[in-house]
């Protein structure tokens, strides 16, 4: 089975995945998502407004609304790069359905990555006209963490679409740490919606010294206003604060799962390698939280916290993969 040219279009769409992931949390961080208050374009037109006639007809035509043309470039290179890495797996359906009569070629989840894709540019339009509803933000981060780790397992099949599968032991594992971090970077999506990042300025407690109320019935509600715009956040400091320590308790947990995957992962010498990067991607992103905390979550460092998280979800994909190529059966 010839596979070289649909793994080439796999590794293209997964170095874009990463860059629109990050370059999502990037948009997200310097409050863009609204730089374009309308979608697919900006401001009426399919680039953002640069000249200062654009401008002043982007004023005219959108009245109470800012017209800021950092952040909607921001938002539009976003869009095209998501539009680009929506092509590509287009591409690569269209290649699975060409190949659906031979034996082994990973049709199925060619088309889920096409019905996935699709589904994150509703929630992409969603996040604009919704403006920025909390619920609909988290789920596009989900979506694209997905997007990324369904094209990593496409990857691997198309690699392997030759070989017998193998039944590794501990495999459980490891696919629990992934869950276990998806859940972590989906409530870190979560705090940043909810902008519940300011809500404890204590590395420990939540504010030093004093008892903090904790509202977790309102932090974790999906009741919102949809015709509220939700930048900078609408809830109260009690449910912002049980956001964050919740996030923080999360954390912990990742830590656990994440040394007792890497310590298996040691035993064997495939592994060790990401094992131990695995070890010090985690010990990195849990100073940077801590740093967040106590520094009031500065733009440049809540951006490397972003990219720690994504950079800690590629390493355990690769730990696992590496892993699960061991000759180890149960």
């Amino acid at each position: 089975m010839n596979t070289r040219r649909p793994l080439i279009i796999c590794y293209l769409a997964i170095v874009l995945a990463v860059l629109v992931i990050l370059m999502g949390g990037w948009t997200r961080i310097m409050d863009a998502g609204l730089g374009c208050p309308d979608w697919p374009g900006c401001f009426g037109q399919m680039t953002a407004p640069i000249s200062a006639a654009h401008i002043a007809e982007a004023q005219q035509n959108f009245a109470g609304v800012e017209v800021d043309a950092a952040k909607g470039w921001l938002e539009m290179i976003h869009r095209y790069m998501a539009s680009t890495l929506g092509l590509l797996i287009l591409l690569l359906a269209v290649i699975a359905w060409q190949k659906r009569r031979e034996s082994g070629y990973p049709v199925g989840l060619s088309l889920f990555l096409l019905v996935l894709v699709v589904c994150q540019g509703v929630f992409g339009m969603w996040t604009v006209t919704l403006k920025l509803l909390p619920p609909v933000v988290s789920g596009h981060l989900l979506g694209g963490l997905l997007t990324l780790t369904m094209l990593i397992l496409l990857a691997g099949k198309l690699r392997q679409s030759a070989k017998p599968a193998k039944v590794v032991s501990g495999r459980w594992i490891m696919r629990l740490a992934v869950l276990v971090l998806f859940m972590q970077i989906l409530l870190g999506g979560w705090t940043s919606a909810n902008y519940a990042g300011w809500a404890c300025t204590h590395w420990l407690s939540c504010v030093e010294g004093q008892r903090t109320e904790l509202d977790f019935r309102s932090g974790f509600s999906l009741s919102f206003d949809i015709d509220q715009n939700h930048q900078g956040g609408t809830l109260s400091q009690p449910a912002r604060a049980a956001i964050q320590m919740t996030h923080r308790v999360g954390a912990l947990v990742v830590m656990a799962t994440m040394f007792l995957a890497g310590a298996l992962a040691l035993r064997n010498s495939a592994s060790r390698t990401p094992a131990l990067i695995l070890f010090t991607l985690l010990i990195v992103q849990i100073f940077m939280g801590g740093a967040n905390v106590v520094y009031g979550v500065p733009t440049w460092l809540a951006w490397l916290h972003h990219v720690g998280a994504v950079s800690l979800l590629l390493c355990l994909l690769w730990l696992k993969e590496r892993y699960e190529s061991e000759v180890h059966y149960e």
